[in-house]
């Protein structure tokens, strides 16, 4: 609670005052209960425990290490829910499902999944590990280890791979900054426009393939008014509207 809450001040206000501390604790003993067999007695505790802490963890859901729920009002984890260690869920989220038939129909999250207010993680789908998942998303597909969620329906907007430094190099080379949006914060304009950049720098690359072909065939070609990317920059809309401005006060 410590880590991953700064607002905990000490030890006997987690204690006392941290409802997603006492439904996991329930939990457990709940749990329990139900692998033993005695699932009415399992059940009826969670339905005490959902009316004290007001989040509903059915018993038969496994839950790993270090499991944290942060505020909790309306948490629901289905009977099939698998739960790594270290995740943490926020008020409002729903682990559930999309069929009525019997087997696994939750979801599984993997080590160190975040799953943000009011998002709904619905069907026998996985999340990989490190997958965020942003506010009030709709997720029904599996994620891939270390990608960022949003949206409904719920998309990546962000997933490591190798492509993302030679983004960041034109990205600087043309003077754009992704609208302040870094990995902790990620923009699906952003994105975007990142995978324009890649289609420039591709066709940068065969241009000038194509330019050394035509060279060797004698041809000559003027590239005198193509800007420079060292020197280029993009102009924002605030630098638009004042060279406007003073246009018209020109005039």
């Amino acid at each position: 609670m410590f880590d991953r809450d700064p607002a905990a001040r000490n030890t006997w206000e987690v204690i006392t005052c941290y409802p997603g501390l006492h439904a996991v604790v329930m939990h457990r003993f709940n749990h329990i209960l139900w692998k033993l067999g005695f699932n009415w007695l399992a059940r009826w505790f969670s339905h005490f425990s959902r009316w004290f802490t007001g989040i509903e963890i059915h018993p038969g859901a496994t839950i790993g290490h270090r499991f944290f729920i942060d505020h909790g009002m309306g948490v629901v984890i289905g009977e099939t829910a698998e739960i790594g260690d270290d995740c943490t869920l926020y008020h409002g989220v729903t682990l559930g499902g999309t069929s009525w038939s019997a087997g696994k129909r939750h979801p599984t999250l993997a080590n160190n999944v975040v799953v943000g207010a009011g998002a709904k993680v619905l069907g026998p789908i996985v999340l990989s590990e490190g997958v965020r998942i942003g506010s009030n998303a709709v997720v029904t597909k599996d994620v891939e280890k270390n990608s960022t969620v949003v949206g409904v329906p719920g998309r990546v907007i962000h997933q490591h791979d190798e492509n993302q430094k030679k983004r960041d190099e034109i990205a600087e080379k043309l003077g754009f900054d992704a609208y302040g949006a870094t990995r902790d914060a990620p923009d699906p304009v952003a994105t975007a426009i990142n995978r324009m950049l890649e289609h420039i720098h591709a066709m940068d690359e065969k241009m000038e393939t194509m330019c050394g072909a035509l060279k060797q065939f004698g041809a000559e070609i003027d590239v005198t008014n193509l800007p420079d990317l060292g020197s280029c920059s993009i102009s924002t809309s605030a630098d638009e509207d004042s060279d406007d401005a003073e246009k018209i006060e020109t005039n």
